[in-house]
Formats: C-alpha cells, structure tokens, sequence
C-alpha cells in the first residue's frame, strides 16, 4: 500500500483538504465506491463459484465448459474495474514510497500532485478508450468468438464504468492535492 494501513472507518471520511464545493461529490463517490466494493465481493464469489463448477462438470461430468471460462473472465473484469476507484479512495494502489521518506514535506506534497494529476489523466483516456470500445461494441452488435459468444459490450461497459469512477476519484483527490500545497497543510 502506498499510505500504510487504512482503516474501513476511513474510507467514509472525506480529506479535510478537499474544495467544498467537491465535498458532496467526495461523500457520494465514497457510498458509490462501497456500493462497487460489495458488487465486487459478489463477483469474485460468482467467478470462483463458476469455475468450481466448471472443473467439477468437466473432471466428473465430462460435460463441455465453453461458457464458464468467460462468464469467469467478465466477472472478474467487473471486480477489477469497479472496485479500482474504492482502492485509490484509500490509496491502496502500488506506490514507491522510497522518495517520499527522502523528500522534504513541500516536495511530497508536490510528488503526491504529480502523481495525482498524471493518474487522472492517464485514467481519463482510458475510460474515454474504453467509452470507445463499449459504443463499438453496442452498435456493431460484436460478440466473442467463443460458441457461447456474449456480447462484447458488457465487459467494455464495465471497463467504462470503472475507469469514469477512478477517473473522478483521482480528480477529487487531485484538487484535495492542490488545496493542500496552496495551504501549506501536512498530508
């Protein structure tokens, strides 16, 4: 983790350094981003419950399993994408944190804008990427190649759907960032 350990109470607070006028915007993204949490603990149980069943019904049945591979795979994209934004909520993505031990409090805090604004945009040309893919998708009808063959918008769609909130988690974030080193405030 980049921060430490978080604890749960914390996700449901908001940075003290956050613009109030994105304050409500913050309280929202963090019931939101539980909401995807729960989601994605249901998806990780479907997938692992499907391919559970997909090993019993070949090994035993010897019955064909051309649809639970995917059905595994789209859920597991759902819990990726869906939860990232509640894992940035409490910085919990990857971080060296070897420079902000060696830098002067005023250069973490700038570090920590950088990082923050190269996320956001980053991740905004994802989610527009992934925008992209989902209207593709949804218009040309596309389907995987598979003889179950589903419909190729629904994991762009929650490709699309994750990327947005973790794009507008990093935007929240970054103007908490940028109010912090305008006022001088310790992280």
């Amino acid at each position: 983790m980049s921060h430490g350990v978080v604890s749960m109470v914390a996700v449901d607070e908001v940075d003290p350094h956050t613009p109030a006028l994105l304050k409500p915007l913050a309280h929202g993204l963090n019931l939101l981003n539980r909401a995807m949490l729960g989601l994605g603990m249901l998806a990780l149980l479907a997938a692992s419950l499907v391919l559970t069943y997909s090993v019993f019904s070949r090994y035993f049945l010897k019955a064909s399993t051309d649809w639970q591979d995917e059905a595994a795979v789209f859920c597991l994209v759902g819990a990726t994408f869906l939860c990232s934004a509640y894992v940035q909520s409490i910085r919990g993505h990857v971080g060296i944190e070897a420079l902000s031990s060696m830098l002067p409090g005023v250069l973490n805090r700038l570090r920590l804008v950088a990082v923050d604004l190269m996320g956001t945009l980053f991740c905004g040309f994802f989610a527009w990427k992934s925008w992209a893919l989902f209207h593709e998708a949804w218009v040309e009808g596309q389907t995987t190649s598979s003889s179950w063959a589903p419909p190729l918008w629904i994991p762009y769609g929650l490709m699309f759907a994750g990327m947005s909130l973790l794009t507008l988690q990093l935007a929240v974030q970054l103007a908490a960032s940028l109010n912090r080193v305008a006022k001088g405030g310790q992280r």
